[in-house]
């Protein structure tokens, strides 16, 4: 995964996420849209076969980029605590 900054701003990050799909795409948004300060969150894709995931996050207050780390560590506890029941309930 390689993650560029195309677009920063004090209430706006864009960002290219290279290596990503859908799968990783959703959850972050999902989770951005669970924060009070989030204006807007979503991505888009321009060619399903080819195209780069392309993040786009408006805030109404914080650091756009900081929000984005907190959903990045929530959506990597979600998927660890899915592992571990997943583990538990295939034994």
């Amino acid at each position: 995964m390689e993650i560029n900054v195309l677009e920063e701003s004090k209430n706006k990050l864009v960002v290219e996420i290279k290596g990503e799909s859908h799968a990783l795409c959703n959850a972050l948004k999902a989770e951005l849209w669970g924060n009070k300060n989030v204006k807007l969150a979503g991505y888009n894709i321009a060619h399903p076969l080819v195209g780069i995931p392309k993040l786009i996050l408006e805030v109404e207050s914080g650091n756009p980029k900081q929000l984005l780390a907190d959903a990045a560590k929530n959506v990597k506890k979600d998927a660890e605590a899915f592992l571990k029941a997943f583990e538990k309930a295939a034994k």
